[in-house]
């Protein structure tokens, strides 16, 4: 992990806490379970689990791919 990780981490802990789905002026959103940082998907520094999203978000039917 790292410091970026940490952020996310300690985002999701205090949101978790508090009880609410956004903080620091909608900069950390919890949507749909997932976490977003301003409006975007935060996936953590795993590049495994990165890959894996990209390829799941590109290999869709509508574009034609498959694997």
């Amino acid at each position: 992990m790292n410091a970026k990780d940490d952020e996310v981490i300690k985002a999701v802990e205090e949101m978790k806490q508090t009880g609410v789905k956004m903080l620091r002026d909608e900069e950390w959103r919890e949507k749909n379970s997932l976490m977003l940082r301003d409006g975007k998907v935060y996936i953590l520094q795993d590049e495994k689990l990165r890959v894996e999203v990209i390829w799941l978000h590109y290999n869709i039917p509508i574009r034609g791919h498959r694997r």
